[in-house]
């Protein structure tokens, strides 16, 4: 195993690159960020028509969730693979693919989860802003959504770490993120598959649990430092 690090660790973390595409470890995290920061807004806006009394919005909206939460990631995968390409009217990388399938995904995700911090708010501070003259989107604003979202914090970036993880479906679509690039070292080294997705599993718990400490400590730190405000 350490002889298969020693000399295939590059492709491991950075694919081909610089000789070729990036990819390997490298990739795999850029998905997961380019994931999490682009389906937000999305999740942050279903959540909100989610809790608002308009039926008109609520209801397409808990509809949305409903199918999105019921499909496994691969099937939207599939689905971004051939119907984007319709839409949009020409080829698209699998790159491309893999960021729509999982922007959506962790919208529907994310907005339950932002949902649920939303309504954990008590409602006696809704109501004493809404008779202080505030509106409802300033009510939002200023006093449910800084507290909903810090008290899902724990939440979102537990997501995040499993955005990381959903990243290795992109295998069936060939992006060179690092469960294919582990592939393309199986099939070099042709008699360790063993070893290879070996280092694959270690690869994956040690960036997942390291992402997992590191949140955790800014989680802590940044209560404590509401907490002494």
């Amino acid at each position: 195993m350490l002889d298969i690090l020693v000399t295939y660790w590059p492709q491991f973390l950075v694919g081909m690159y610089p000789h070729g595409p990036l990819g390997g470890l490298a990739l795999t995290l850029i998905l997961a960020v380019l994931g999490l920061v682009l389906s937000l807004p999305l999740a942050l806006l279903i959540a909100l028509a989610r809790v608002s009394p308009f039926k008109i919005l609520s209801v397409p909206a808990a509809a949305l969730v409903s199918v999105v939460r019921g499909m496994p990631l691969l099937m939207l995968i599939f689905w971004a693979y051939f119907v984007v390409p319709k839409i949009t009217g020409g080829t698209i990388s699998g790159f491309t693919t893999l960021v729509c399938a999982l922007v959506v995904y962790e919208s529907a995700y994310l907005s339950e989860v932002i949902r649920s911090g939303i309504e954990a708010i008590p409602p006696g501070q809704v109501e004493a802003c809404r008779s202080l003259g505030g509106g409802y989107f300033t009510t939002l604003r200023k006093v449910v959504l800084p507290q909903a979202l810090l008290n899902v914090l724990p939440s979102m970036t537990s997501q995040f770490i499993s955005t990381v993880k959903e990243t290795s479906l992109g295998y069936v679509i060939s992006v060179n993120e690092l469960t294919f690039a582990a592939n393309q070292v199986n099939n070099m080294v042709l008699t360790q598959p063993l070893q290879v997705f070996g280092i694959l599993a270690i690869t994956y718990f040690l960036v997942c649990f390291t992402l997992s400490r590191s949140l955790h400590w800014l989680d802590a730190r940044v209560r404590s430092a509401r907490a002494m405000a």
